[in-house]
């Protein structure tokens, strides 16, 4: 077990070095190019199309043609994929709050992780931010779940 648990481990390494590398060569890490990129009614850079088009084909090829065919994963016993499939309210926010965060800041999880190992000052703070907000949402789910 513990042989499959250093595998995890470095295939998740592997994973998030990979993720940043790509971050940061695609320019997703600089929050200026990401907020021309959404701007798209004042200096819209389409720079970041090519991003997003390649990550949408990451996605086609690795869960439609790759992943589908495999009984399991290589490193656990069964793939972990979403049961629900409703939209509800709290969805609906957290995608608003997530669009509205990302849009402010240039900054969505992955960059602003990769920014603080870049140094960007406001890199910590997004994530100080991220991580409040995902406590109080925490509390509020458990308040409500109590009553």
């Amino acid at each position: 077990m513990k042989h499959l648990e250093a595998w995890r481990t470095l295939a998740g390494l592997a994973c998030g070095t990979l993720l940043g590398a790509g971050l940061y060569v695609s320019g997703m890490t600089d929050p200026g190019k990401v907020l021309g990129f959404l701007d798209i009614r004042g200096h819209w850079n389409p720079a970041l199309i090519g991003v997003l088009g390649s990550a949408v084909m990451v996605s086609l090829l690795g869960f439609q043609w790759l992943l589908k065919p495999m009984r399991k994963p290589w490193l656990d016993n069964q793939f972990h994929t979403p049961t629900r499939k409703d939209i509800d309210r709290p969805l609906v926010l957290g995608a608003l709050m997530f669009g509205a965060g990302w849009g402010l800041s240039g900054y969505c999880p992955g960059p602003a992780l990769a920014g603080i190992a870049l140094g960007n000052g406001e890199a910590p703070v997004l994530i100080a931010a991220m991580l409040a907000g995902g406590l109080a949402q925490k509390w509020w789910e458990d308040q409500n779940k109590t009553r």
